[in-house]
């Protein structure tokens, strides 16, 4: 076990297990063994982690073999306040007691009206003052899938500018954007990283080279690359191993797709809501996308996604993008109490500040042992790749 932090800088130690009582241990393994028989061979977390979570709060888990756990995980980045937050836990109850129905496709109601005005009040300022909204179905994955059908539709275009190493999920079109796929419509560019830089050199020079790149494939007429209908990056990369990227890089970014009328899509499912020391990690560069993907935090715990854009790429006819599931008043109303209170207590500061201590700390014990390769991230979305010393 370690010790963790979520962006409440909230941090337990872990409690010493207790013996497991004989029945306890019995449901435990029976739990274990039938989702073993019965569930499909593509289970990830199950199969790392054989534990049967019963109960949590904060950052500890009670397994059904009643040993305590620290939890590391946090829901792949769901959990932003951690598990059962007080205030998240009132805003759900709330809902249910009030007899108000709990999905409502996209008609409008106070839960959702709420959850939209608190959205607003977080993003970056040149892109609240002209947003428009879009509810999808619940994953991070549709949303992106969302995002690319609309700058489709606004640009007239099809290809799609991605990095390599990137991760935007499962589904067909969110997989051609991610790092590992072949035989597809995208267009993968260098993201610039120290340890294993494409070029070579890292640092600020290597991040130049990368933004060269990505230039001459858009203005080379041999490239073989057509203007694309839009460009997506995660300001942090999350799946490729805790990337950072240069805000000099973000910027850059910005500025080659404004200047030749590409949508900027960025990719905040992982990043968001005070992970990296920001609401919102674009917000470290100062840059403004043209569209946002948000998932994850934003529904506290519950399954939610949107796309924020620009109002004016709003091309979409009544009906032309749907989803049964994006009316989810539970998760409308975590989502805003955990925006709410994340804002109302400056949890993204602290998270930087918690996440400058981890470190220097972990960037001490690496020059100690040649096993650590590289310690990287931004606020508490924290990497360490560990070598062969």
């Amino acid at each position: 076990m370690a010790v963790t932090e979520t962006a409440t800088g909230e941090a337990t130690a872990g409690p010493t297990p207790v013996a497991q009582p004989p029945r306890a241990r019995s449901a435990h393994e029976g739990i274990l063994r039938r989702q073993s028989a019965r569930e499909s061979a593509a289970r990830t977390y199950a199969r790392a982690l054989p534990i049967v979570p019963v109960r949590a709060r904060g950052l500890t888990i009670e397994g059904a073999d009643g040993r305590r756990y620290l939890d590391c995980l946090s829901g792949a980045g769901t959990l932003a306040l951690g598990h059962n937050h007080p205030v998240v836990l009132e805003a759900i109850r709330k809902v249910l007691d009030s007899g108000a129905p709990l999905q409502v496709l996209d008609l409008a109601t106070p839960v959702k009206d709420a959850f939209v005005t608190e959205l607003f009040r977080t993003l970056p300022p040149g892109l609240a003052d002209h947003a428009r909204v879009q509810f999808c179905g619940p994953a991070g994955t549709d949303a992106v899938e969302a995002a690319f059908k609309l700058v489709r539709a606004a640009t007239g275009r099809d290809g799609v500018l991605a990095f390599a190493g990137a991760y935007h999920g499962m589904t067909s079109g969110a997989r051609e954007a991610s790092g590992h796929a072949s035989d597809v419509r995208v267009t993968r560019l260098p993201y610039p990283q120290d340890y294993r830089c494409p070029f070579g050199v890292g640092g600020a020079h290597g991040a130049e080279l990368a933004a060269r790149w990505t230039q001459s494939v858009l203005d080379d007429p041999k490239s073989g690359v057509p203007l694309p209908a839009g460009m997506i990056l995660e300001p942090v990369q999350g799946e490729g191993g805790v990337l950072p990227a240069p805000d000099e890089w973000m910027r850059r970014m910005r500025h080659i797709t404004a200047d030749r009328s590409i949508p900027l899509i960025a990719d905040e499912v992982q990043t968001g809501v005070g992970r990296t020391g920001a609401f919102w990690a674009v917000e470290h560069s100062g840059i403004t996308p043209d569209v946002m993907v948000l998932s994850k935090a934003i529904g506290g715990s519950l399954p939610l996604a949107v796309v924020v854009y620009r109002d004016d790429l709003d091309v979409w006819e009544p009906g032309a993008h749907a989803g049964t599931f994006r009316g989810n008043q539970l998760a409308m109303a975590a989502g805003t109490a955990t925006m709410a209170y994340v804002r109302e207590n400056d949890l993204a500061t602290r998270a930087a500040a918690l996440g400058t201590r981890m470190l220097e700390q972990l960037r001490s014990l690496a020059r100690e042992f040649p096993v650590i390769g590289e310690v990287r991230g931004r606020g508490l979305m924290i990497g360490v790749e560990l070598v062969e010393a």
